[in-house]
């Protein structure tokens, strides 16, 4: 009785995949990196955001502290930069006189002042109100 091997190739299944398989493969790995690619790009775009919002609000309060020094009664309206220190942030404040029910007609006069700090398309608005004694 002899025995013959058979070579490689013939009549037996070589290892390896199919070309369905391959093709599932690529497919969940594309899902998989848009899905990465997506949460990336909200990451970025919350850190930019977070950023601003942390800029802004310093900014808003410097111009408050700023109006503090100022009298009230001859603010109305102002805007401007903040020069290269933040390049590209912008201010405007107003300033409106606030009608109340609570006061005398002799008594303070309540002042509301709205800052704005912008930089780009994003807008961050601060609004407070102050007394003003005659």
């Amino acid at each position: 009785m002899s025995f013959r091997r058979r070579s490689p190739g013939h009549g037996t299944h070589e290892g390896g995949f199919t070309l369905m398989e391959v093709m599932v493969a690529v497919a969940v790995v594309a899902i998989a990196l848009v899905a990465v690619y997506r949460m990336h790009s909200q990451t970025l775009f919350m850190d930019a955001r977070g950023r601003f919002d942390t800029v802004a609000t310093l900014l808003a309060g410097q111009k408050l502290a700023d109006i503090d020094t100022l009298d009230l009664n001859d603010l109305i309206g102002d805007s401007g930069d903040f020069d290269d220190a933040y390049p590209g942030y912008t201010w405007q404040i107003q300033s409106e006189d606030v009608v109340s029910d609570l006061f005398k007609e002799d008594g303070p006069v309540l002042k509301r002042i709205t800052v704005t700090i912008r930089s780009g398309d994003d807008a961050f608005h601060l609004t407070t109100y102050r007394h003003l004694y005659e």
